[in-house]
């Protein structure tokens, strides 16, 4: 038995008339004639009654005719969800990202997103960039939002966007009234850092902007995640260099200045296995505002 033979009997069981039945179907008569035979062979009873009055279903055939109808209806709804899926309209999306995005228009993304493909499932984990390039290498997410591009082989990125990097001061703080901090400022200052564990690459690129200005930083604390960093920096733990994005974060007690030196800006990255189906990624990637 095949599809065609189901598609032949419903069209067949609709017009009750060979001859209407193969004009629907774009066939000739003779064809369509076989094709019931064959069907009626593979299903083991006669379907239709063929005399001198014309063409009637047969008990077996009245009995079949649901079954089949709703074969062939399964059958369309998966070809459909098949062509969904190769298009992106259907699916899951699991994706990472680190907290600056969510003041760079991530939430305004997802919405837009969500709104042009609504069967498609959105699962959104915050994590640091290297849990994220774990959860990637784990095959435990599909798309990464993180602030390096130094990833493991099998891993591959484009840049989002960028953003000058600040600094990050109790409110009471006395360079906290200059407009803009000279990084040498900071020297004698203890620092809170985003964790080397969490993200070993932004880590090193802080202590790198402070070594270029002729200083290595006072450790005093780290934090995993940069609002913790910030956080810390209210309660008037220590100072920082973060994202400018942070600004928008309000959290009392912080106050962000631009650094007088010009330094490389902060960066994020989407980030993805190579390996790894990209349909649902792309039109992701393709839905960001501004893109």
């Amino acid at each position: 038995m095949e599809f065609r033979h189901l598609r032949y009997f419903i069209a067949l069981a609709e017009e009750l008339h060979f001859g209407r039945a193969a004009e629907r179907l774009g066939l000739t008569q003779p064809p369509l004639s076989v094709a019931i035979q064959q069907l009626e062979a593979s299903v083991g009873a006669r379907l239709f009654d063929r005399d001198s009055r014309g063409v009637r279903l047969t008990p077996a055939g009245e009995a079949f005719r649901g079954s089949a109808s709703a074969l062939l209806a399964r059958a369309e709804e998966a070809c459909a969800q098949a062509r969904d899926v190769q298009a992106g309209e259907v699916g899951r999306l699991r994706l990472g990202f680190v907290g600056s995005t969510l003041f760079h228009g991530l939430s305004a993304w997802l919405l837009a997103f969500q709104a042009a493909r609504p069967k498609v499932e959105v699962i959104v984990v915050e994590l640091n960039s290297q849990d994220q390039i774990d959860a990637l290498l784990g095959e435990e997410l599909d798309l990464g939002l993180v602030h390096t591009d130094r990833l493991p082989p099998t891993l591959a990125s484009q840049p989002l966007y960028s953003e000058p990097f600040f600094a990050c001061l109790p409110a009471g703080h006395a360079l906290a009234a200059l407009d803009a901090i000279p990084l040498a400022a900071l020297s004698d200052q203890p620092f809170i850092l985003f964790s080397r564990k969490g993200s070993p690459d932004y880590h090193a690129r802080i202590v790198e902007i402070c070594r270029q200005h002729g200083f290595y930083p006072r450790l005093q604390h780290e934090g995993r995640h940069w609002l913790s960093v910030v956080s810390l920096v209210s309660q008037g733990l220590g100072v920082s260099i973060v994202p400018a994005a942070f600004q928008q974060a309000g959290i009392q007690g912080a106050v962000f200045r631009p650094l007088a030196e010009s330094i490389e800006p902060s960066a994020v990255f989407a980030a993805w296995r190579t390996d790894a189906a990209g349909v649902l990624r792309e039109r992701f990637l393709a839905a960001r505002p501004g893109t």
